[in-house]
């Protein structure tokens, strides 16, 4: 397949991430890049779509533009599917799967957009192979994505394959755990830095230590894992051969960080252990079971990074609201010199902590809006007038 030297491709990431994605991609080399709501477009060839998949901490997947043009009905939609050469991307060995996503569209079926899309590919493949790809709609080899909007219809190839936040680490999770790239990017927001201390106080399962030895340790989150890029006719596999050990030759030394994780619950703690441990961290990272109220600090300056708990239940939230206070008091007498920064889905109850806020960030936790806080703690007085929890 003769591929052109620059290619269009677009990252989509948690919501309020946006700019710390757009740095990461001009790290490796994108141009043209462009920050939207939810993701990131951006051009290059096909070695930095590549570096995307390996490296990126940020994106859930990299999805690679094969078409885009207007529409007015569906069968516009197959006219401009059945123009792209799928034959050409990939073999008709490949199961398929087809997914449209729509931001007021007048079409009024999705369904039937999913189905004039996979026609025209299967027709393509017929026309010129007499043969045609299988669907496969839970595991397949090669994932089609569809955007609609009012006026134009865009085609992805989505060189990911599973969520780029799936690391492969996590053995063992909590109820409702943080996902990966989510709290990469929390970190990311706290201007913490390798060889920083850090503190989770609240690790649960650990997903958060476990992002931060990997940045520690410089190891590009996406080793140790396939890509659906692989599978496509353009794979160099020379060039991806070269990229993977490059990319092992820049990790450092393993050696214990000066990062700690403590939980009250110790089912919580054990499923933090059992990830380092499977992950091969257990030795770089100090876990304790104790309740951050009242917590000690395990260095004179650091950064707190955590994702405390947040009632949707009434007595979940008056528990909740018992607690807050307590952790700002905690701060404000064990960790003065620390910046802290709290994920909550509740600003009323953030509030409690009776601690000004510095920086207050939009982030999604999936589809639930919530807010970085930001807590610069200084031994003097930055502390609020107690608040009641909105009602």
């Amino acid at each position: 397949m003769q591929v052109k030297p620059t290619q269009k491709f677009f990252a989509p990431c948690p919501r309020g991430l946006e700019a710390v994605l757009a740095q990461e991609l001009t790290d490796y080399g994108a141009s043209f890049i462009e920050s939207t709501d939810g993701g990131v477009h951006f051009s290059g060839d096909w070695l930095v779509g590549a570096k995307a998949n390996l490296k990126s901490r940020i994106a859930s997947r990299i999805l690679w533009r094969i078409a885009a043009g207007g529409y007015r009905n569906e069968q516009d939609v197959y006219k401009l599917a059945h123009e792209c050469e799928w034959p050409m991307l990939f073999s008709h060995e490949l199961t398929i799967r087809v997914n449209v996503v729509a931001q007021k569209s007048p079409l009024k079926s999705l369904e039937f957009v999913t189905l004039k899309i996979k026609d025209a590919i299967c027709d393509r493949f017929r026309e010129e192979r007499d043969c045609r790809p299988s669907v496969d709609t839970r595991n397949p080899d090669v994932r089609i994505q569809a955007f609609l909007d009012e006026r134009i219809c865009t085609l992805y190839l989505d060189l990911s394959g599973e969520p780029l936040f799936k690391r492969g680490l996590r053995q063992s999770a909590n109820e409702a755990p943080l996902r990966e790239n989510l709290a990469a990017g929390m970190l990311k927001l706290s201007g913490w830095v390798p060889g920083t201390p850090l503190l989770d106080p609240m690790c649960g399962s650990g997903t958060i230590l476990l992002e931060a030895v990997q940045m520690a340790l410089n190891i590009d989150p996406g080793l140790g894992r396939n890509f659906a890029l692989q599978k496509l006719n353009n794979f160099n596999r020379q060039a991806w051969d070269q990229l993977i050990a490059d990319s092992k030759a820049q990790q450092k030394p393993r050696q214990p960080l000066p990062i700690w994780g403590s939980d009250k619950f110790g089912d919580a703690l054990k499923a933090a252990r059992v990830n380092l441990q499977q992950a091969g961290y257990d030795d770089l990272v100090q876990l304790r079971q104790a309740d951050f109220v009242g917590l000690s600090a395990p260095a004179p300056e650091g950064v707190i990074v955590s994702n405390p708990p947040y009632g949707v239940r009434l007595d979940e939230q008056e528990r909740l609201a018992a607690l807050y206070p307590q952790m700002g008091d905690t701060l404000k007498r064990n960790f003065a010199g620390w910046r802290a920064y709290f994920l909550t889905g509740d600003p009323a109850l953030a509030k409690l902590i009776r601690l000004s806020t510095s920086k207050r960030t939009v982030l999604f936790n999936g589809a639930l809006e919530c807010r970085l806080f930001e807590f610069k703690v200084v031994a003097g007085s930055n502390r609020k007038e107690a608040q009641k929890p909105a009602t």
